[in-house]
């Protein structure tokens, strides 16, 4: 008798529907009702929405609500290397990532209860996420977000505890929209009447204007970054400030200072869904909150040995001209602290802004590697992304991989040179892959 196995679950529904995202919550919706409608049956959820930061503010707000002795589930997407990242289950000690054998046989009996039915996996997958966050204990739900918010399959939970916007940049232009404007709508069609919202940095004004209008039509108590909370560094500390006063806390383990935001809504989030945290719950969480693959440094591993002797590398997923900015604010601050030449080995996909990203580096990257992404049908040439990095002003060559361009860098470089430090980025497809290929996937 063949025993259950999530990935093989999930490759026979990529075979019976379609890739990608179609944005609509009727699907979904029809298959929750069959299902009994788990998402009114799960703990209290944070909703979290945005086009960067999202993961991080779900990190810092995970870490927050376990250091102060509660249960949390936690929903995160997409993954990097194995399905289960998705779904953290709810753990004394702290959440664990959900068993295979506890995910196949969620994902059996949503397939069942589909029956067949015209749906995306994705909406599938959001299912399985609500049937095991209702049927497993815990004090509280973190709900990242898919893509969007509005059609999200996500955004069905009818009140939740605190819905959050995190920055709202271009991103998803052919889902969301072409103006900035037009895409923060659609985040802020996770905003539910009357329930608390969270809008953390946003880099464009029209943005935040979007946001802080749906908030007040919808008679929510909201709580905006800059206005009534905000975070800075200052004597190698974390001061955040809100109403209730000011907190100091450590610095966030995560690297770059664009942290300091994220963490910041995490708070204001955990304390609008009315959890109260303690300063030294939340100060414990700034230490112990990580997010693979953004700004990951990788300690060890098979890519590692293939690098020049003493090199850093580093992993980051952003892929788009925001997240281009915070990676390479992050890699400015780490080179005024320990000054290194800087490469970067890239490979993207063809439906972000390759250009856009590339610019945010000029000046900073000695030399750039493209790569394509192996594990992405719409993945870009490494010709035409070398041709792209040049037009944003980078020096670039193409090579046929991750692993190439480490040892063509290695060969080219002395013993008496300052040890590079290397970004290796562009793809959240690319990063899973050097994770899955290093030997240090998520855990």
């Amino acid at each position: 008798m063949n025993t259950l196995s999530a990935e093989r679950e999930i490759e026979h529904l990529m075979t019976l529907h379609p890739k990608g995202f179609d944005l609509s919550l009727d699907r979904v919706s029809r298959l929750l009702d069959k299902l009994g409608n788990p998402q009114d049956h799960m703990p209290p959820a944070i909703h979290i929405a945005g086009t960067n930061g999202k993961g991080s503010c779900a990190a810092f707000t995970r870490a927050i609500l376990e250091a102060q002795g509660l249960l949390v589930h936690t929903h995160t997407s997409p993954h990097l290397v194995n399905w289960h990242e998705r779904y953290r289950i709810a753990a004394d000690g702290g959440s664990r990532l959900v068993d295979d054998a506890t995910l196949a046989e969620a994902i059996a009996r949503v397939a069942k209860a589909n029956d067949g039915q015209q749906i995306t996996v994705f909406e599938i997958l959001s299912a399985v996420g609500f049937l095991l966050f209702s049927e497993h204990p815990a004090d509280v739900v973190v709900m990242e977000v898919g893509l969007g918010g509005r059609f999200d399959a996500t955004n069905v939970i009818a009140r939740p505890a605190a819905s959050v916007i995190m920055p709202v940049s271009m991103d998803h232009e052919a889902y969301l929209g072409d103006r900035v404007e037009l895409i923060a709508a659609e985040k802020a069609g996770i905003i539910k009447p009357g329930c608390p919202v969270v809008i953390g940095s946003q880099p464009h004004e029209a943005a935040l204007e979007v946001l802080a209008d749906t908030a007040a039509r919808l008679g929510c108590p909201t709580h905006i970054y800059g206005q009534d909370f905000f975070a800075f560094a200052e004597h190698g500390r974390m001061v955040y400030q809100d109403q209730d006063g000011l907190m100091d806390l450590s610095l966030p383990r995560m690297t770059g200072r664009h942290q300091l935001a994220n963490a910041s809504a995490a708070i204001a989030a955990v304390k609008a869904a009315g959890f109260d945290p303690r300063e030294n719950a939340i100060d414990r969480a700034m230490t112990t909150a990580s997010w693979p693959g953004r700004m990951q440094k990788l300690p060890h591993g098979k890519l590692m040995e293939l690098a020049p002797a003493g090199a850093e590398i580093w992993v980051d997923g952003g892929h788009n001209p925001g997240a281009g900015i915070v990676i390479s604010e992050a890699l400015a601050e780490l080179e005024q602290k320990d000054p290194r030449p800087l490469f970067m080995i890239a490979g993207m996909i063809n439906t972000k802004d390759q250009s856009g990203y590339f610019h945010a580096f000029n000046g900073l990257v000695k030399h750039v590697y493209t790569v394509p992404v192996d594990f992405s049908d719409a993945s870009v040439g490494n010709d035409e992304l070398a041709v792209r990095a040049s037009a944003a002003g980078l020096s670039a060559e193409p090579v046929s991989s991750v692993a190439n361009a480490l040892m063509l860098l290695r060969d080219n470089w002395q013993e008496t040179d300052v040890p590079p430090r290397i970004l290796i980025g562009g793809s959240l497809y690319l990063v899973g892959a050097v994770l899955a290929e290093n030997g240090t996937p998520p855990t």
